[in-house]
């Protein structure tokens, strides 16, 4: 046997049995849970390797209760029902069960489930914030609380994040419909304070840029709020425009706002995409189920959830030799009917 020493850690222990973090966990503090093959091979493990647990870190962490916290923006939307069912698929089998908390986008509403969870002891936090710059959320780690950032860049380096690269998600999209031969083009989003919304809009500028084309080219419609209703009131502001100089194309910040600008146009019998193309973001499943399919561009949804709660379960584990992280995905454009129209030369 090796002699322990402070270099092994839970997640040499995980690698070293081939199982995750959450696991190795599980036999330390509730084996009866894990399988007696798996058991046995992640105690094989821990004797290979001489690892022996923090005792004092374990201590702190029993003194916390065996669940976690999920913030997010907008409950109705699929998208974060996705990111919830990513988070669970790495919770479950940690034994840890999950609370869900459904902010509205509003900041008052959000501070108190941060209170409420706080009260509940939760391990942690995965949070979808709806201001970044949430000293409340800091006030939480100093306490004792892990925090996550969901779908969000971490802007301090001693809080983990998992996001995706927006910019060039609407640079994706943006290149798609100019090279369909569209020029004008209106971006439909809102409210604006939402970074993945300037993000987004930022990358379809990029775009124009290396096309040669100018800023104002992508037109803002901005909403309200991102569902379909606020899409719908979007597509009736576009069609109030006079058609020599309308947008040929829409590219939505979310697939909510993609569903509801498809209502809306195709309830003034505008036809989609011959004489407007449409793009969506996040690839929701009701994208692909339209009456026409929606081009979007996919995130990775569930991985987004799974790999923010395996953060955090990893610094839970091993909070003195964790490595914080912020994990950014990119985006992959799906193109279907909605977009593929090529506009010929003199098409208004």
């Amino acid at each position: 046997m090796q002699v322990a020493g402070p270099t092994i850690s839970i997640r040499d222990v995980a690698t070293h049995a081939g199982v995750s973090v959450g696991t190795v966990s599980n036999v330390l503090n509730r084996p009866d849970i894990v399988a007696p093959s798996t058991r046995l091979r992640v105690l094989d493990a821990i004797t290979e390797l001489g690892f022996v647990p923090n005792e004092s870190a374990r201590q702190l962490r029993r003194g916390r209760g065996r669940s976690l916290g999920l913030v997010v923006l907008d409950v109705a939307n699929p998208f974060f029902t996705d990111v919830a069912k990513g988070v669970e698929d790495a919770t479950g089998p940690a034994g840890l069960p999950v609370i869900f908390c459904n902010s509205d986008g509003d900041a008052a509403k959000e501070s108190a489930y941060l209170d409420l969870l706080e009260e509940q002891r939760v391990q942690g936090v995965l949070i979808t914030p709806v201001d970044d710059a949430n000293a409340r959320l800091l006030r939480l780690r100093e306490r004792g609380v892990l925090v996550v950032l969901l779908d969000r860049v971490s802007p301090r380096a001693e809080i983990c994040s998992v996001s995706v690269n927006d910019v060039h998600g609407g640079e994706q999209a943006l290149r798609h419909l100019i090279e369909m031969g569209h020029e004008r083009i209106a971006f439909v989003g809102g409210p604006w304070a939402l970074p993945q919304v300037q993000d987004r809009f930022r990358g379809g500028v990029r775009a124009l840029a290396e096309a040669g084309l100018p800023e104002g080219a992508l037109r803002r419609c901005e909403t309200p709020s991102p569902t379909v209703a606020a899409g719908r009131d979007a597509a009736a502001r576009i069609l109030g425009t006079p058609k020599g100089t309308r947008a040929t194309a829409v590219f939505c910040a979310n697939d909510l706002l993609a569903l509801g600008v498809l209502q809306g146009l195709t309830r003034q019998r505008v036809r989609v995409p011959e004489e407007i193309a449409l793009v969506g973001y996040d690839d929701i499943d009701f994208a692909a189920a339209a009456a026409v399919p929606i081009s979007s561009v996919r995130q990775p949804r569930q991985r987004l959830g799974r790999t923010a709660a395996e953060l955090l379960l990893d610094e839970a584990a091993e909070p003195e030799t964790h490595v914080h992280r912020q994990v950014i995905f990119e985006p992959e454009l799906v193109v279907r009917e909605s977009s593929q129209f090529t506009r010929g030369a003199g098409t208004t």
